[in-house]
């Protein structure tokens, strides 16, 4: 591409998950929804960790992180294509286009991290009970989170600062509902090879060694669990990592489908489709996967809302 064809970029265009017209509404209705629920369950699994005493353990002080990063997670793509839906238009501009690369790989690097760190707690508690208070002590649990922070933030970073070198010609539309990295990339008329190199590089190294982390502790779980003699012994540990290993299938299923998707169909609109699943879908549904079966949670929420119920019953009486 001549020098002479790039251009001051103001703007991007996002074309978002469909360009009929007719179809815009039920997005909106569909994703507003998704996204009200994302919120209010993830906001009040931390609410009911933080409020009970009895929860302040390793293992829910990772959920509640997990919790935290969902919301943010999804917050940096989802209002903006709702407001897009809502004012009639597909514009981002160059900044918010950045800021979108940059936090969205921040905390999709955390929840990936976030889950290698809880699956490995989960290890300690099966494979080392005895000395689990010990090994997984508060500062070795602040420790891990905050290198999951480093981790996540430099792979950002350093994502983000290589975009802006980039140069940008007059084909401004990316066929996505948030501006994706690869989508962005393939938009820039300059070399983008130290690009492609580095986000390749981050994807093997920064999603494949948590990926291989979880499988290595899971495999030591499976092997310590089957040498426990009795069945209930054996239920009562596998229990502790259901929700998880659910979420976790849950998450890295999602992922292997975008991937697969975009391998198997030139369509790019087919891919931002499928990125819906870890996108809003997944974040959605962990609240509910991890207290679905979760009695402490359960009363938890439990307590909370009755707290509330307590309180609001009060400001009434004061008013009348």
């Amino acid at each position: 591409m001549e020098p002479g064809n790039e251009t001051y970029i103001a703007e991007f265009l996002l074309l978002g998950l469909s360009g009929v017209p007719e179809l815009q509404p039920l997005i909106f209705g569909v994703f507003l929804s998704m996204y009200l629920l994302t919120v209010l369950g993830n906001l009040l699994l931390v609410l009911a960790v933080s409020s009970d005493p009895h929860l302040h353990t390793p293992m829910y002080f990772f959920l509640s992180n997990l919790a935290l990063v969902d919301v943010f997670f999804t917050s940096t793509t989802v209002p903006k294509m709702l407001h897009n839906i809502w004012m009639q238009s597909k514009a981002i501009t160059y900044g918010g286009c950045v800021a979108q690369v940059l936090f969205f790989l921040l905390f999709a690097g955390l929840d990936d991290f976030l889950l290698t760190v809880m699956a490995y707690d989960r290890y300690v508690a099966i494979c080392h009970p005895l000395h689990y208070a010990a090994i997984m002590s508060p500062r070795l649990c602040g420790v891990l989170v905050l290198g999951c922070w480093v981790l996540s933030a430099l792979n950002s970073l350093v994502n983000s600062l290589l975009l802006l070198q980039l140069s940008f010609c007059a084909d401004l539309e990316i066929p996505h509902f948030f501006c994706e990295l690869n989508q962005v990339i393939q938009l820039a008329c300059s070399d983008t090879f130290l690009n492609d190199l580095v986000m390749y590089f981050a994807v093997v190294l920064l999603a494949g060694g948590p990926f291989a982390g979880v499988l290595s502790s899971y495999a030591k779980i499976m092997a310590s669990i089957r040498e426990i003699s009795s069945a209930q012994g054996k239920s009562r540990a596998f229990s502790t990592c259901v929700s998880h290993l659910s979420v976790v299938a849950l998450f890295y299923c999602s992922l292997l489908g975008v991937y697969l998707s975009s391998a198997a169909s030139p369509n790019s609109r087919v891919s931002a489709t499928t990125s819906v699943l870890y996108m809003v879908v997944t974040p959605m549904l962990n609240p509910f996967i991890y207290s679905l079966r979760n009695k402490d949670i359960q009363g938890a929420l439990r307590r909370v809302f009755a707290m509330v119920s307590v309180k609001r019953s009060r400001v009434l009486g004061l008013n009348e």
